[in-house]
This record gives structure tokens, C-alpha cells and sequence, in this order.
């Protein structure tokens, strides 16, 4: 062999000696996988949260098999019923009184027996009409009662029930079999209609006055991203009819002008007396509309992770995170609620939960001019969508099903329609670098808790969160985005939004949500306080001749529901808080403090006839006394029949006494929304994000998050370096581990 032989494969030996010496040496150091802990905090609530649960599948099943055996008529399933059919619209829980819950909670009492909310439409009978059954007891039903009177003081009529799927699928037929065909010359050469290649917007409500159920429909390409690809054609239907064949086209509209019906504009159209403007026809994927991403993909995103696992628990529907303690449930209609939310043990709030979200739309076409939707009516929690891991929340967030029994007689579930998370929020809570007299740095992080369900109602998408944060504060926050709604482009549209494509008007409109937050401090008894400053002149003491201006402190208890009713752009004190019956150690009353955020449009003219159906929205803050027979702002009967409130906010607020009461505080907080090119193809969550803030004002002695274990603290004498003295030093250790990140899943897809 040789030598320079042997010299290589010496070399090599010693290379290969080298390498495995290093990877021994480095083996002891490669990170391992996150190991999970227990939470620090235990979960005492023992299932008394479950008084609050939403229904189960198995729960909703036997409600359905209860009313079929025991209401005496036919009933049909209600994802094929004709309007003249009787059948089952929803069935929900019926959340108990709240003095029966708070024995039950508080004084050892018997717990509330579990019972059910079923709405009934009734179409076939002589006075067709929807009623409202409590059955119970569950999980074994025994009776049912008919709460419909006791609820809105008397039936509700038939006009009123909101629109089932089913009847959107027998007016999309109507359209397809009987509007278009008769139009066919004008569907084939301008809409170059296919049979398939429109899609149909309802506007709401339907109707000009009591009684009506007339729809406007807006027809759109039907690409990706329909929203924003009008046609031009506009259709209005009646079909206020029980019987299907006897719905007929009430009006037409087409690029500025109205018609009669489908056999006129063709008669129109024939005889060239039709002004023509037709739109390009868009590719299926939308073209400008279109989410795919316009480039590829490149370095990850930041994520976050949980060295040591979740800080928070989980029990069925009850959370516990540091001091606070919640239980969760999301009503079909309206969406997330809280109940039953504790800081440090003690009660804050009974009910958090959300009402109402109305638009309110500008265009010089029928369907946009018209629009006033109340998602309550679509259904809120119905819609809340199957979150994408890693992007509508973080990616090792808790994810949570929903279970929901509506517009059939069978329950569904919608996957991962809940997620929770902790979120480090990327600054302080709280800190202070202290360079005068003594060094010293003390910090905590702002770390919070977020719940959080996503509702995807029609063209809008509405990301809900509740927040819990480390001192105590609650916040209460809604973030609009999805596609924006628009109109065709003629004529003097300019005046109701901004051009975004080439035939397409981004629409004006407003947007107002509505919260109900029953606060309970120190028991069900508060008063209400508001607190403000003004600027006093005075002289110096110690120089009479100088002049002071100084802020000085002004307080005001609010005695009355009228003095607390705050109209949306009225000045309303900065601080307006609900004061306990109790002080802290400092003699001042234990309170919780309402700030709100919000940029709301202007609120429809109180002299439309309308008006009245969505009137919480006239505020922007109103406190009454709370009432078992006011359980909510506003009512899902209100979309249809708006000219005849089946529930007007208005009349909660008769100037009764709210000085040690059990109190609701209503909030409204919105935004005006004149769309622009950058909401093509998406509007955006920044800046358009209101809310509310609950924040802790001298409830307690001092600032609760003191006590965090996240604090942070060192002097310029101590070794900031050692882990005894400040935690963040340990993270290289305590931290270094690799997030076991579970495989990406999505059933989004399924059994829509």
C-alpha cells in the first residue's frame, strides 16, 4: 500500500474520531421535547359550571324525540320543510333563573333542573305562528310549557320567524326555475347565465312594513369571492306565501332601472331599450377576489409555545387560569358567553355575553339601500366557523368543539369552533427602570388568556374574544374582517362608498355590537358612579398674586336608568364604574370600572320606522335594573319584522331607581366602514377592532398582579445572572425545549 495512501485513511480515521467525540460531547446538551405540568392553580368548581353547559348531542336528541311524541301535530324535519309545514327551528339550552343558580351556587340550594329551549314554526295551522317550548327535565324529558306569551306578551306571528336554510334553497330554486327563464334572452347574452354561474344575496329586512316578507336578492358572478363581483341585477321576491307556487316577482332592477318583473326588462332588453353594461366575465378563482396569496411562501412565522405546557385547565365548559375562573357556553343565536366569572374566588360578573351585531348599509341600489342585517337572526353561533390552527388562533392553542341543533332535526358539530390560549402579548403589563437614588428594575409581562370563537355570517367575518389579564381587568373585544359587500357601480354610487373594481362600489355601512355585562360585586346589589374632572381656579397659597389651574375630581352617583342611558355621541363621564356595597382598606367603595372602545357611525334616524327593533344601539353605555323578563337587548324575530318589535330595547330604560340594585350594563361599540381598494380582497382586523374593557377601580387594596409568579425583579447589587433572582435568566435552561406541536388537521370542509 502506498504511503500516500495510508497518510488519507489516516486522516480519515482521525476525522471520523472527531466527529463522534463531538456529537457524545454535544448529545447531553440537544434540546428535548417540552415536558407539560400540571397548572399551578387547582379547578374547585366540582361541575357546578355545568349549570351553564350548552346541550349535547345526546341531550338535543332527546328533546326532539320528547316534542315529536308529545305536541299532538305533524311535525316535519326542518332541513326540508315547506313554509306550511310545522317543524323544529332550534333547540338550545335554556339558561335558568339567576336566583335559582346563585342558591344552587352560593347557599348550598338544590341545582336548577336542566331544561331546554325549543322554537316551533308553525305553519300548519289555522293561525300559523312560532312558539317557544321550555322542555325538561333533562337528559329525560317529562313536560313542556309554552313560554311564548310569557316571554313577548303574546304569540309571535308567522311573518316574523328568521328565514330557514331550507327556505334560502327553495328560493334559489324559485330563482333558477321560474325568475330567470323568463328572461332568456337577457340572461344568456348580458348575464351569460349557465344555470350555475350566478350566486344570490339576500338582503334583510324583507319588507317595507308589518306583515311583509319581501326579499331583495342581489346576483353576483359566482366565483371565488362573489361578494365582490355584481352584476348589476337585482331581483325582489314575495314570498310571503305559505304555498311555494304562489311566490312571485314583485320588482327588477337592473343597472339603474327598474322593471316590473323578468318579462318586462326581456321585453326591454329585445327591443334595445336597455342600457347595457356588461361585466367581464371573472375566472373561477375570482381574479382580483381571489385569497390564494400572491407569493410563495418563505421563513416561518414567529410562533409562540408553552415550555412547560398550559397555565390554564380546562374541565368541561369551566376555565381556570391564575385568579380567574370562568364557565363558557355559545348560544346558537348570539354567540359567546361567560358566566359565573370569578378574579381571586369572588364574583364579577354573572354574565358577559354578546347580543346583537347590526349593519347598516348606503348604495343607490335596492338591495344595499335596504340592507339592515341583526347577525342574531342568521345566527351568530350557528355560524361560528372551524378555526385554522396556527392562524385564526395561535397554533398550540386549545381547540374546542361545538354542538348545535338548528334548522334540523339533528344536532351538528361544528370542530375546533372555540379555542383557548394564553398569548404573551410582546410588552409589559407593567414595568419601572428606576435610575434615581436606588437601581433597580421591576417588570411583568403582559400575559392573558384569551377565549376566542370566529363567525362567519354571510360576506363578514367576526372574530369575538374575551380577555382575562393578570390584574384583574376583563376585556371584551370584536375584530371585523372577510369580504366587504358592494353594489353595482352606476350612476351617482360615488355618494355611497368608494369605486374598488371596475364595476364594483365598496358600499358604506356601519357597524354596531352589543354586549350584555351583568356585573355582581360583593353580591347582586351595586350602585352606579360616575367620575370625571374639571379645572379649578384657584390661587397659590403660598403666592395669592399666581393663578392655578388644577384638575379636580368630580363625582356624581347615578341614581336613575335614565340619568345611566349614555345616546351613542353624547359626552359621557370618563370613568363610570359599578360600586360594591363594601370598601377597600383605603375607605373607598370596591368597584369595577366600564371603559369603552369604540368609533361608531351614526345610528339610524329614531324617526324611522325601524328604528325602535335595534334601539340599544341608540347607546353607547345604558344601565338598568336587571330583570329575568329582559334577558336580552333585542330579539331574532326583530329582522323580519322590525316595524313591530317583538323585543324594543327602548322600553328597558323607564327611569327606575338603579341605587343599590342587581345591574345590566348594555354596551354598544362600533365603527363606520367606508370600503376602499386596500379592502380588496379582504378587509383587514387592524383598526377595525372595538370593544370593552371591565378594569378593577379601588376594588382592591392595591395592584392583584403583584402577586403574579411572572414578576420580575432585581437591584444593580444583586446577580441578576442567577436564577434565584430573576426567572427570565433561567429561560436558556427552563425553556430550551422543543414544542411538541401536534399535525395540522382541518374538518372545516366537512358536513356543511
Amino acid at each position: 500500500m502506498h504511503m500516500k495512501t495510508i497518510l488519507i485513511l489516516l486522516v480519515l480515521a482521525l476525522a471520523t474520531i472527531f466527529a463522534l467525540v463531538c456529537v457524545l460531547l454535544t448529545r447531553g446538551r440537544a434540546p428535548s421535547t417540552c415536558q407539560h405540568r400540571p397548572p399551578g392553580q387547582e379547578d374547585t368548581d366540582a361541575g357546578q359550571s355545568l349549570v351553564f353547559a350548552d346541550l349535547t348531542p345526546e341531550e338535543l336528541l332527546q328533546v326532539v324525540r320528547y316534542l315529536r311524541g308529545h305536541l299532538g301535530v305533524p311535525l316535519v324535519d326542518a332541513s326540508r320543510a315547506k313554509p306550511s309545514d310545522n317543524c323544529i327551528a332550534s333547540v338550545a339550552l335554556q339558561v335558568p333563573a339567576k336566583a335559582e343558580v346563585l342558591r344552587f351556587l352560593d347557599a348550598g340550594g338544590a341545582r336548577p333542573p336542566r331544561e331546554a329551549l325549543a322554537v316551533l314554526h308553525f305553519g300548519n295551522q289555522p293561525d300559523p305562528n312560532v312558539t317557544e317550548y321550555v322542555v325538561g327535565p333533562l337528559p329525560t324529558p317529562a313536560y313542556h310549557r309554552d313560554v311564548t306569551v310569557q316571554k313577548y306578551g303574546g304569540k309571535v306571528p308567522y311573518h316574523r320567524r328568521p328565514a330557514l336554510a331550507v327556505e334560502y334553497e327553495q328560493l334559489g330554486e324559485f330563482l333558477k326555475s321560474q325568475v330567470f327563464p323568463a328572461a332568456p334572452s337577457f340572461m344568456h347574452q348580458v348575464m351569460e347565465y349557465d344555470g350555475t354561474s350566478l350566486a344570490a344575496l339576500t338582503a334583510a329586512p324583507r319588507g317595507s312594513r308589518s306583515g311583509d316578507r319581501l326579499t331583495w336578492f342581489v346576483l353576483f358572478q359566482n366565483v371565488s369571492g362573489f361578494f365582490a363581483h355584481p352584476v348589476g341585477l337585482e331581483v325582489l321576491v314575495d314570498h310571503s306565501s305559505l304555498d311555494i307556487s304562489r311566490w312571485v316577482v314583485s320588482r327588477v332592477f337592473y343597472n339603474g332601472q327598474y322593471y316590473r318583473d323578468m318579462v318586462q326588462l326581456e321585453s326591454a332588453y329585445v327591443q334595445g331599450r336597455v342600457s347595457v353594461e356588461k361585466v367581464r366575465k371573472a375566472p373561477q378563482d375570482g381574479d382580483f377576489s381571489s385569497m390564494k396569496p400572491r407569493a410563495p411562501p418563505a421563513a416561518p412565522f414567529p410562533l409562540q409555545y408553552e415550555p412547560q405546557g398550559p397555565r390554564y385547565s380546562i374541565r368541561n365548559n369551566h376555565v381556570v387560569f391564575q385568579a380567574w375562573s370562568f364557565a363558557f357556553g355559545m348560544s346558537v343565536n348570539t354567540g359567546l358567553r361567560l358566566f359565573d366569572v370569578r378574579h381571586k374566588g369572588e364574583r364579577i360578573a354573572y354574565e358577559i355575553s354578546v347580543q346583537e351585531a347590526l349593519s347598516v348599509y348606503g348604495s343607490n341600489c335596492p338591495g344595499g339601500m335596504s340592507t339592515r342585517y341583526m347577525d342574531g337572526s342568521f345566527g351568530i353561533g350557528r355560524y361560528a366557523s372551524p378555526l385554522v390552527r396556527g392562524v385564526d388562533c395561535p397554533y398550540s392553542a386549545t381547540y374546542l368543539d361545538v354542538h348545535y341543533l338548528a334548522h334540523a332535526e339533528v344536532s351538528r358539530t361544528r370542530r375546533s369552533a372555540l379555542c383557548i390560549f394564553e398569548q404573551n402579548l410582546g410588552s409589559p403589563l407593567r414595568r419601572h427602570y428606576s435610575n434615581l437614588q436606588s437601581l433597580y428594575y421591576g417588570g411583568l409581562v403582559n400575559s392573558a388568556l384569551v377565549l376566542r370563537s370566529i363567525a362567519t355570517v354571510g360576506n363578514y367575518d367576526y372574530v369575538w374574544d374575551f380577555i382575562f389579564y393578570q390584574n384583574g381587568a376583563v376585556e371584551g373585544r370584536v375584530q371585523a374582517t372577510g369580504y366587504t359587500s358592494s353594489s353595482f357601480l352606476h350612476g351617482d354610487g360615488l355618494r355611497y362608498g368608494n369605486r374598488v373594481w371596475e364595476h364594483t362600489l365598496g358600499t358604506i355601512h356601519t357597524h354596531s355590537v352589543n354586549y350584555k355585562v351583568d356585573l355582581d360585586m360583593g353580591g347582586v346589589k351595586n350602585s352606579l358612579v360616575a367620575q370625571d374632572m374639571v379645572f379649578e381656579m384657584t390661587r397659590a397659597p403660598w403666592s395669592l398674586e399666581q393663578q392655578i389651574e388644577r384638575p379636580q375630581l368630580t363625582k356624581k352617583v347615578l341614581d336613575t336608568e335614565d340619568q345611566a342611558a349614555f345616546r351613542l355621541q353624547e359626552k359621557m363621564p370618563r370613568y363610570i364604574y359599578f360600586a360594591a356595597n363594601s370598601k377597600n382598606k383605603w375607605g373607598h367603595q370596591r368597584g369595577y370600572r366600564i371603559q369603552i372602545s369604540s368609533f361608531a357611525g351614526e345610528h339610524v334616524p329614531e324617526a324611522s320606522s325601524m328604528e325602535r327593533a335595534v334601539s340599544w344601539a341608540r347607546y353607547q353605555l345604558a344601565v338598568t335594573r336587571r330583570k329575568e323578563e329582559e334577558p336580552t337587548s333585542t330579539s331574532i324575530y326583530n329582522q323580519n319584522d322590525p316595524w313591530t318589535p317583538t323585543v324594543a330595547f327602548a322600553d328597558f330604560i323607564d327611569n327606575e331607581t338603579i341605587t343599590n340594585e342587581d345591574l345590566v350594563a348594555w354596551i354598544t361599540a362600533g365603527f363606520l366602514h367606508i370600503p376602499h381598494s386596500e379592502d380588496i380582497p379582504n378587509t383587514v382586523t387592524v383598526g377595525n377592532s372595538v370593544g370593552f374593557l371591565l378594569r378593577p377601580y379601588n376594588y382592591y387594596d392595591l395592584d392583584p398582579s403583584i402577586y403574579s409568579h411572572d414578576g420580575v425583579f432585581f437591584t444593580s447589587e444583586q446577580d441578576f445572572t442567577a436564577c434565584e433572582i430573576n426567572p427570565i435568566a433561567c429561560l436558556p435552561k427552563t425553556a430550551s425545549c422543543l414544542p411538541n406541536l401536534p399535525p395540522f388537521t382541518y374538518d372545516g370542509f366537512k358536513n356543511i
